[in-house]
């Protein structure tokens, strides 16, 4: 299939620039266009010569030679090139959708769950890289030892996938999870999110009721059996699908330092947290179904850092470590605080929270932060205004964060200037910073913190 022709329409996404990479690996003839390309993807399409010439939808880049159009969520539906494509009746398809179309010949293994599942995917990637196996990815992070997030290739017998719940694209309102057509599904977990498209909780929870049911015959079906919503929808009957619920494993934590207590010995963990050692139990379980034994996973799981953003270590000292971390839902703020605070119990914990996506600057949706944000010693919720304005979201107020996180040791900030001069401010003897978003914290310079917390007390 060397030299198909391709055009991404919107490929500057975190994903689509990803996979059009994977393709230009692949040796097809990739193109694209934007109507912006932020980094890092400006600068890796432009290593590969796939940079659009100029931003903007050119009709006249979709030709009867193109084998396919992939479209991308950003782009709408009356976007120009689209139309042309419709015309001109070329094959149009979602990214999920060429994945699948990609890798229709090889053992599909799908990760899914609100929360977990970048590091779950890491993880399994991490022991079948460990042991030189041969496999296909898409994941949602950039990992050390892995150019891209995503990786086609003819040969791999398997392709690892972290499966989103969110919307396919502009023509297709599934989610993207239920085109991967799984052999073998986990989930990781279900709390409410994406107000925007799963305007309820009902909404949002019958999305991984239909993965599950798209199990196929013989397929397998892997969830948290602590996650009660996991449990009710991965318990249900279904013929001939092998359903295998997982737990935290047994450890322990010895001078900071988490410990598996396996059969094989004592296993010492780059990566800590109740969360993080039920995502080991979850990937173990998926390995132990792809030719890994018990022992290989093991000896690889103990060298495995994390995923970018997922408890990043931006810096550690001597008295202090400096966290970042993705966590921005409800579910993920309390398990990431509460990992951190257990981790180093002897420490303060500075946490602050960027409260940055749809749903978490959605006043209907901060009743949900309730009683999650309890671990720190001090707790800090920082949001724009003008971030609230441009979602086009009903005004939010500093009470308003106050009365729905209910928490008395909260203290919300609206001006990153004045957030940043806090921190600098502060005491940091013996204590750890956390910080959580999926944004930039209104532009404060995270390399410039991280050595202030580290450098103050040294």
């Amino acid at each position: 299939m060397a030299n198909n022709k391709v055009h991404f329409i919107a490929i500057g996404g975190a994903v689509m620039h990803n996979l059009a990479l994977a393709l230009h690996h692949k040796g097809y003839l990739v193109s694209g266009s934007d109507d912006e390309i932020f980094e890092p993807s400006r600068t890796r399409l432009a290593a590969y010569n796939l940079l659009p010439a100029e931003m903007g939808w050119f009709p006249e880049k979709i030709t009867t030679d193109l084998d396919a159009v992939i479209l991308g969520m950003h782009a709408r539906n009356d976007n120009p090139e689209l139309q042309k494509a419709r015309e001109l009746g070329i094959k149009i398809y979602s990214f999920p959708e060429y994945i699948y179309e990609q890798s229709k010949d090889k053992q599909r293994i799908v990760i899914a769950g609100s929360h977990g599942k970048t590091t779950i995917t890491a993880m399994i990637m991490h022991v079948l890289k460990t042991h030189k196996r041969k496999f296909d990815y898409l994941v949602g992070a950039k990992l050390d030892g892995f150019e891209t997030m995503v990786q086609i290739t003819d040969d791999a017998p398997i392709i690892i996938i972290e499966g989103d719940e969110y919307l396919t694209s502009p023509l297709d309102l599934t989610p993207k999870f239920l085109h991967y057509h799984h052999h073998i599904g986990l989930i990781s977990g279900v709390a409410w999110d994406h107000i925007n498209v799963y305007p309820t909780f009902e909404e949002y929870v019958k999305q991984f009721d239909a993965f599950a049911d798209s199990t196929p015959k013989g397929g397998i079906l892997i969830y948290s059996e602590s996650d009660d919503l996991a449990t009710l929808v991965a318990d249900k009957p279904r013929p001939d699908v092998q359903a295998i619920g997982y737990s935290a494993p047994k450890h322990e934590i010895v001078n900071g330092i988490t410990y598996l207590l396996t059969d094989k010995g004592k296993i010492e963990l780059e990566v800590f947290g109740k969360h993080n050692l039920k995502n080991i139990n979850a990937a173990k379980n998926v390995c132990l179904k792809i030719g890994i034994t018990e022992a290989m996973f093991y000896d690889a799981i103990k060298t495995f850092k994390g995923a970018a953003n997922r408890l990043e270590i931006l810096g550690r000292g001597k008295h202090n470590v400096v966290f970042k971390d993705f966590a921005h839902a409800p579910s993920k703020l309390k398990a990431t605080s509460k990992a951190v605070k257990k981790q180093f119990s002897d420490r303060k914990l500075i946490a602050v929270l960027e409260l940055h996506t749809f749903s978490s600057l959605n006043k209907e949706f901060l009743s949900q932060y309730k009683d999650t944000y309890k671990a720190p010693d001090e707790p800090i919720v920082y949001f724009n205004p003008e971030t609230v304005k441009h979602k086009r979201l009903e005004e939010i107020t500093e009470a308003d964060i106050i009365e729905a996180f209910d928490n008395p040791k909260l203290n919300v900030f609206t001006d990153s200037k004045k957030l940043e001069e806090f921190l600098f401010s502060h005491d940091w003897k013996h204590s750890n910073l956390l910080l959580m978003s999926s944004g930039n914290f209104g532009g404060i310079d995270l390399k410039k913190l991280t050595s202030h917390v580290l450098n103050q007390h040294a």
